[in-house]
């Protein structure tokens, strides 16, 4: 059975980051909002996405042994989960890392360390972008 939203219809979100201060922060940032799951290496992620598709991911680029690149990758051959909106994160500002996760389908990239209210407010750029761009229906 491939679950889809969490609690109360919430929508999920996969935090995929190897620093565990990194994933507490993401939770405390995003758990009034969202039903966060996170995980600390890309092959957890990719088991975690065999049962359940979540709303968005937020994907770290740094990790080992598998990277968010390869990662991204592999998320993309999963014909099921290939449409999930990734948010990278990374502490890489060069634009060889930027130019390759926008060749991978990313939405956005987020620099770390990371303003709270910065990765809240991309991350509801993405999910509800109807609302964003005052477009949306009363």
């Amino acid at each position: 059975m491939v679950q889809r939203n969490g609690r109360n219809g919430r929508k999920r979100i996969l935090a995929v980051d190897d620093a565990a201060t990194i994933l507490l922060r993401i939770t405390d940032t995003l758990e009034k909002y969202y039903d966060v799951v996170t995980v600390n290496s890309g092959a957890r992620a990719l088991r975690y996405l065999e049962q359940v598709k979540p709303d968005l991911i937020l994907l770290d680029i740094r990790m080992t042994p598998k990277n968010g690149f390869e990662t991204l990758r592999e998320i993309r051959d999963m014909k099921s989960r290939a449409d999930i909106p990734v948010i990278m994160l990374t502490a890489m500002e060069d634009k060889n890392s930027v130019l390759e996760g926008i060749t991978l389908g990313i939405r956005d990239y987020i620099l770390k360390p990371f303003a709270p209210d910065d990765l809240l407010n991309r991350i509801r750029r993405v999910l509800e972008p109807q609302e964003q761009d005052g477009s949306a229906q009363p």
